[in-house]
């Protein structure tokens, strides 16, 4: 499909980064197959593609616990969805480099 996918599972949540190997059209969604995850903790979305993409994935995950994207700007993942009151809408959860 055009869309590859990495899990790095943390205590707190899990990051699904993906890269873009070509370029994708919407219509690609319907082939698109997201990695599984623990629903039981949160999810941080990390990569380089369109804002399609990223709707697309947060509706994908929507049943884990929380929802954030990445910024790098921020340092961090702005959480985007939440069914929990200790993430919420609006907050940045930081996301470190694992050593």
């Amino acid at each position: 499909m055009g869309v590859s996918f990495k899990v790095d599972e943390r205590s707190e949540f899990t990051i699904v980064s993906f890269t873009l190997d070509q370029s994708i059209e919407p219509t690609d969604l319907a082939l698109c197959n997201p990695p599984e995850v623990k629903p039981t903790k949160g999810v941080v979305l990390s990569g380089r593609g369109p804002v399609w993409l990223f709707c697309f994935l947060t509706h994908f995950y929507h049943p884990t616990v929380w929802v954030a994207t990445y910024d790098p700007r921020l340092g961090g993942a702005v959480v985007v969805e939440s069914h929990c009151k200790v993430y919420v809408v609006g907050q940045i959860v930081q996301v470190k480099e694992e050593s």
